[in-house]
């Protein structure tokens, strides 16, 4: 006879395991924006621990693209980390979402949930429950460790290969991480409700770059900011 805590295990196992494995093709996919970090850190002289720590512990492709690419062009690290902070700041309204699958959950599964939380895992695990499949917390986890394996992986591998070649600018290799942040944003296109947020976002960071005596960096800032409210307010409507 199995024991409550015994089938729980199995039961949570079962569902990482099927997030992790439904989300591959997209991990796939993560490859080529981690390989285009890879080479804009090796830029930066960091090395491929610094890289696969950065990338497991930071775990934010877009704002550690951002980020460290203020440092290339020579921000300093304050406006490198308010850049990549305001990037991300769409993970906060994305986790407040998942109350139900963190309710009752110890501190630590609480926090491991926040990191492991992606716009990618997210929005499938909420697919796969419209087509009818009771996923939830484990789902999720499933779905962040795979994306997470294929992240750090890639960057590293971007690192070696980056350091393995003599000057990566005459190849035109530089170009690769703008190419994969474009491919990034279009990523995170959803339709027609996206259009309010990015235009407020857009306007915004407009006004800082045209009309404020700041660094650049603090556009994303305000722009990542004001996207992030007014995707907040729109969906409180």
């Amino acid at each position: 006879m199995f024991q409550p805590g015994l089938v729980n295990a199995m039961t949570a196992r079962h569902e990482a395991a099927k997030g992790f494995c439904d989300i591959t093709p997209l991990s796939l996919g993560v490859l080529v924006y981690g390989f285009a970090f890879g080479l804009l850190a090796a830029q930066a002289q960091m090395s491929g621990i610094q890289t696969g720590l950065m990338s497991g512990l930071v775990f934010a492709g877009s704002s550690q693209i951002v980020g460290v690419e203020r440092l290339v062009a020579g921000a300093g690290a304050l406006s490198a980390l308010a850049a990549g902070l305001a990037l991300n700041v769409r993970i906060l309204l994305m986790t407040s979402s998942l109350r139900r699958e963190f309710a009752g959950r110890s501190i630590w599964q609480i926090l491991l949930g926040a990191h492991l939380t992606t716009d990618e895992n997210w929005a499938l695990m909420h697919a796969t429950r419209s087509k009818g499949h009771p996923v939830g917390y484990w789902y999720l986890m499933g779905g962040g460790l795979s994306l997470l394996v294929f992240w750090v992986a890639s960057t590293i591998l971007g690192i070696f290969f980056a350091q393995a070649l003599p000057d990566p600018r005459a190849l035109g290799i530089d170009f690769a991480f703008t190419a994969a942040f474009i491919a990034m944003l279009t990523s995170l296109w959803r339709g027609r409700p996206d259009i309010g947020p990015w235009v407020a976002s857009i306007l915004a960071s407009g006004i800082v770059v045209l009309f404020l005596p700041v660094e650049a960096s603090w556009a994303l800032v305000v722009g990542g900011l004001v996207g992030a409210l007014t995707a907040g307010a729109q969906a409180r409507e």
